[in-house]
This record gives C-alpha cells, structure tokens and sequence, in this order.
C-alpha cells in the first residue's frame, strides 16, 4: 500500500488523544490534509506568563506538534516521527482569546522532514502572526518502541 493511501487523519487523532502535554494545555487538533496540520487551543491564564501573554514554552511545544503531526501525512503508516531540531521566533505577544498553530511541509523526505509552523493569535479583528517555527523531523522505522 501507497503511503498516500492509507488514513493518516485517523492515525493522527489517535496518536494527538494520547499526547497528555496536549490534553494538558486543553488543544484541540481542528485540521488535518496532507502536507498540513492545525492545532488550536483557547486563552487561560494559566498558559500565561508573568505578563498574562501565552508562554513562549506552549507556543513552541503547540507549534512543535502541529509540524510533527503534518509530517505524519507524508510517511508510511508503520513509521514514526521524532523532532530532531527546531527554531522558534517569537514575533509578537501571544494575546487573544484563541490561538491556531499550523504546521505545513516545507520539504518532504523519506528520513528528514523540514516543517515551517505558524502561530496565530485570534481576537477582536484579523489573526495575528505571533511565532514561526522551522523544525526537523527523522522518520523512525523498525522501533518497537516508539509507536504513534
């Protein structure tokens, strides 16, 4: 079976309702196509930090997964991801009622993955581009013990 046949969105959801950091920051995962990914998640003070602005760590951890969970529509259903690397630039406040985190392929392979991330945050008028992230992902194969 072609790796573009099989149901990565499935294998997706499954994989992102086991993740507990995501559950923990309350995300929800609300797109999933080949190539790309989005993550979303709504303001709480308790993902602030001392300013009340969204963490810079829950920017980079959401924004992390949005990109490894697009590589998973790029890879064989028995293959898993792992992030090998990532730069985070933080672009402006994280402040708004809701937030998006978009992970989109830059530049598929079949050990090497590059994915750009975005984060938005949603409020009174348009989004705002608030981060951007560039990550590396490896493709695992064979490990019985890394799964999902």
């Amino acid at each position: 079976m072609d790796h573009q046949d099989h149901d990565f969105r499935e294998r997706i959801r499954t994989s992102f309702a086991n993740q507990g950091a995501m559950a923990l920051l309350g995300a929800e995962l609300t797109r999933i196509q080949q190539g790309i990914v989005e993550i979303e998640l709504s303001y709480r003070p308790d993902l602030t930090q001392q300013h009340g602005f969204l963490h810079a760590g829950v920017i980079s951890a959401a924004l992390d997964a949005a990109c490894t969970y697009a590589a998973y529509t790029m890879i064989e259903p028995d293959v898993s991801i792992l992030t090998i690397e990532f730069k985070v630039n933080l672009l402006s406040p994280g402040k708004g009622d809701r937030f998006l985190f978009r992970g989109e392929i830059t530049k598929p392979g079949s050990n090497i993955i590059v994915a750009d991330g975005r984060a938005y945050a949603i409020g009174d008028g348009p989004a705002k581009l608030i981060a951007s992230m560039t990550g590396t992902k490896m493709a695992l194969r064979g490990r019985e013990d890394i799964r999902g």
